[in-house]
């Protein structure tokens, strides 16, 4: 396994509000260490999308060691006080995570939760139940191997965790009245679960105050949020949570895998600093456009149907394609 090489500030500076064009390892082994406040990794999952630059089927061992190499490099770029969060899907997630526990015994992070994101709008499988979920990992950087037991910390913790931002109000206030409960709230479960019925239209509120359900759908082709050139999209009330609760204004939020640019886009309308990496110059050219935009209206870059040449009644081919037969799933069909 390709180990990454430390550099310090004085041998190399960090470029913030911009999308680096190039492969992901090599353009943050070129990063200074200990520059990140906060990363958000979602890859490909090794199932098959068409991409424009990368090849989505590769051999078990060959995704497996360049998944490692591109954590080790995330690793190495977070500040001690920073947080990662790793979004991965059901084939690779117990390999990422064993990975992870060795980075934490090498004491470079602190595992914190792996938090379930379930979604019901997807797939319709003929022969087996339907997979409605994805993984997400949550770390913190380096400061929290220090401590002698970091899970029963409750106060001044080593990372930010702006826990006001994402409180939600518990049953003990909503349904028992229960005077003993926290005015503030509670922390919302590390399940997050996302239902296509209670999406809404861009722009209305998708996080209920009296709720720790996380009621936003996956982005179907029709949500004004969905851009119609890249295969994979999340919906960027999910990354909103994630960059409020752990970072803070000016901080620098970097995802090493842009795409169609979300994660950058809901941080430069959060007044944070962003930076990504991206191996496709066209998918580049139109996320700087779409993080541009937020950057300056503060707005997230809505679209109409025909603008992505969706006409009402007449379905078009969906943006994210079949799975690879890889799977062995006789019969997938996008709802």
């Amino acid at each position: 396994m390709a180990k990454s090489t430390k550099k310090n500030s004085a041998e190399s500076k960090l470029r913030v509000d911009t999308i680096v064009q190039g492969d992901c390892i090599e353009q943050m082994n070129g990063m200074p260490a200990d520059s990140i406040d906060l990363i958000f990794a979602d890859p490909p999952y090794n199932i098959g999308y068409k991409y424009d630059k990368y090849d989505d089927n590769r051999a078990d061992e060959d995704y497996l060691s360049w998944t490692y190499d591109w954590v080790d490099a995330c690793a190495r770029l977070l500040k001690p006080t920073g947080s990662f969060y790793v979004l991965i899907g059901d084939e690779y997630a117990a390999e990422t995570r064993v990975h992870l526990k060795q980075l934490q015994r090498d004491g470079q992070l602190v595992f914190r939760n792996w938090i379930v994101w379930h979604y019901t709008f997807g797939q319709n499988c003929k022969l087996k139940f339907n997979r409605s979920h994805a993984h997400l990992f949550y770390c913190v950087g380096s400061a929290a191997c220090d401590l002698k037991n970091v899970d029963k910390i409750t106060k001044d913790a080593p990372w930010t965790f702006n826990r006001e931002t994402i409180a939600v109000a518990s049953a003990r206030q909503t349904v028992y009245g229960d005077r003993r409960a926290n005015p503030k709230g509670k922390l919302p479960d590390d399940t997050w679960y996302l239902r296509p019925q209670a999406a809404i239209d861009a722009g209305e509120q998708l996080f209920d105050p009296d709720c720790d359900t996380w009621n936003v759908s996956r982005l179907c082709g029709t949500f004004k949020e969905r851009v119609a050139w890249h295969p994979c999209q999340l919906p960027e009330a999910m990354l909103e949570r994630i960059i409020k609760v752990s970072s803070n204004e000016g901080d620098i939020v970097f995802d090493p895998f842009a795409g169609s640019g979300t994660t950058l886009a809901v941080a430069a309308r959060l007044n944070r600093h962003w930076l990504g990496c991206e191996k496709s110059p066209d998918y580049r050219k139109k996320a700087l456009d779409r993080v541009k935009h937020c950057a300056k209206t503060g707005e997230p870059l809505l679209s109409d149907l025909s603008d992505k040449g969706i006409e009402r009644g007449k379905p078009r081919k969906k943006a994210e394609p079949k799975r690879s037969t890889r799977e062995q799933v006789t019969r997938v069909t996008q709802s």
